[in-house]
């Protein structure tokens, strides 16, 4: 069954029900719009900016889309790029591409001018569909895209380079193409987070996307009175495929647009959100912000809140902990995932396994897992190996990269680059990246180890371990450490807190200074190493 079977199955099931709210807090002003779906608050400064599209809509918005590419040429694979910033015309357009039975190909917002062309080219893209904040970005490039691109802009004030989407879909039929899909074809072309250098093209078919819908669902038990409130960045699968339980099961979605801790919980209270998937640093500021006092709980309706989960990077289990004492009847769960499983889902932790918390879980609904050694065979439990995946929400393969697909992919078996362990109850634990493991002096020295130990200090927000090189033991491990707002720490009171470490799991180096995270929460190793590894670095002191 196609991905857009679920959004048809709910345009005729519940044509008026509400499916997407879009909130903007930072825009206050009443401003000119074109759509009929905007709704500005007026009789409240407060309020968010708000739009809102029922499913009949959302449908007609999809099926209006792909009559447009097909009326342009665009046929089955082709493939269409889409650089927008999270709104309302996003899963529209996203789901009009799939109805012409092209690819979609999500663009990480964050790219250079460079890189947007480096993907665009990889991809192979025949069409680029971009929002305002990347004109500039588009224009730098516009010369090379658009001699064998059509580029469709979406928003207010067109550049004359491209063509408005607003304008060309207004005039489209609002049926449906007909164009005949199956699981077997191929849907979306997904890049990984290129944390470890160029971004590489992942391929699915529309099995893969089914199958996130379904997982999703399964683990979360989201019905039509859900309201699931969707913060991360869309381009991203771990966004979209949690997204996916509101689809299968026609609830309603609402995308905020800003991470702010007052945002978040206005945003639940206002539209009575029962499910949100937060990252871990938005999870820490909504903390922060309860215990200085900048955000009071009580002014708030979040009775319905039922469940917080996180996913996308580890969880160190002392957030967790501080989080059930401030919303004790929440559930909680993780999930793991990559892009190239369709992001989160393939191992699970379960609202029934809070007692495992730090663990990722186990072998998510439909998926297999094993833990492998460098050979490619089963490690005893226990014993520290590389995480694999099997199931159908495996890509297909590295876009046009044969050598890479090649390298991960082995007898339907997903090597996903994770270092794992799996506990005597059979829950699995994250180690490290197979990349970021830190070999000192012959000692295997896993970050993510060290990073959970010293989330656990009182004063320290955020942290990331890094291999620095090192003449006498090869690497050694320095900790790059975030204070939290209002907090003191010298390098003296962290390294005494270390003590309680194994002597070769301290950190030789302290460094007070930022964590760069990109949108979907991982640290940004490859720049870290590129900010400190050769340099001479001293450790300062932070105070507020």
């Amino acid at each position: 069954m196609p991905i857009t079977e679920f959004l048809e199955n709910n345009a005729k099931n519940t044509p008026d029900k509400i499916a997407l709210v879009e909130l903007n807090p930072e825009i206050r002003e009443k401003r000119r719009v074109t759509w009929k779906e905007y709704e500005l608050i007026e009789s409240n400064p407060e309020q968010p900016y708000r739009r809102e599209i029922t499913w009949q809509v959302f449908d007609e918005k999809a099926n209006r889309f792909a009559n447009l590419l097909i009326s342009r040429g665009i046929k089955k694979n082709d493939k269409v790029g889409i650089l927008l910033m999270n709104c309302l015309e996003w899963l529209p357009i996203y789901f009009g591409v799939l109805k012409a039975g092209a690819l979609a190909v999500p663009l990480n917002f964050r790219y250079t001018a460079d890189e947007i062309k480096y993907c665009v080219e990889l991809a192979e893209c025949d069409v680029l569909v971009f929002g305002q904040a990347f004109i500039g970005r588009v224009e730098e490039i516009v010369d090379d895209l658009s001699q064998n691109r059509w580029l469709l802009y979406v928003g207010e004030g067109c550049p004359s380079f491209a063509e408005h989407y607003d304008r060309l879909t207004a005039n489209c039929s609002s049926v449906a193409p007909g164009i005949k899909l199956t699981d077997d074809d191929y849907a979306a072309i997904y890049f990984s987070s290129g944390t470890t250098g160029f971004p590489k093209a992942i391929l699915h078919k529309h099995q893969s996307l089914t199958h996130s819908a379904r997982v999703e669902q399964a683990h979360h038990g989201q019905t039509p009175d859900d309201v699931f409130l969707c913060i991360p960045p869309l381009y991203h699968t771990g966004a979209k495929m949690h997204w996916f339980g509101s689809l299968i099961s026609g609830g309603k979605a609402v995308i905020l647009k800003g991470v702010k801790p007052e945002f978040i919980i206005d945003a639940v209270s206002r539209e009575h959100c029962t499910i949100v998937w937060l990252l871990v640093p938005w999870a820490q500021d909504i903390l922060d912000a309860v215990d200085r006092g900048d955000l009071d709980l009580s002014k708030y309706e979040l009775d319905q809140w039922r469940l917080m989960h996180i996913g996308a990077q580890p969880v160190p289990p002392s957030l967790i902990s501080r989080w059930k004492k401030l919303f004790p009847h929440h559930q909680y769960d993780t999930n793991y995932g990559l892009s190239e499983s369709i992001g989160p889902g393939c191992v699970h932790l379960g609202v029934e396994n809070i007692h495992k918390v730090g663990a990722i879980g186990k072998a998510g609904f439909g998926w297999e897992v094993k833990i492998c050694d460098e050979n490619g065979e089963t490690v005893k439990r226990g014993e520290v190996g590389e995480l694999c995946v099997k199931g159908p929400g495996v890509m297909t393969c590295y876009y046009r990269d044969k050598k890479a697909t090649e390298e991960v992919l082995k007898d339907g078996w997903l090597f996903t680059g994770d270092m794992a362990q799996e506990d005597e109850d059979g829950f699995i634990f994250l180690v490290d990246r197979k990349k970021d493991v830190i070999i000192s002096g012959g000692e295997n020295i896993y970050p993510v180890q060290i990073e959970d130990f010293l989330r656990s200090h009182p004063a320290i927000k955020d942290v990331a371990v890094i291999g620095l090189p090192d003449k006498r033991l090869g690497e050694i491990a320095a900790a790059i450490i975030s204070i939290k707002e209002g907090a003191e720490c010298t390098e003296e009171q962290i390294n005494e807190f270390c003590h309680k470490l194994p002597r070769y799991k301290r950190p030789h180096k302290i460094i007070f200074a930022d964590v760069p995270r990109n949108p979907t929460g991982k640290i940004e190793k490859s720049k870290l190493r590129k900010i400190y590894c050769g340099e001479s670095v001293v450790a300062t002191q932070n105070k507020s």
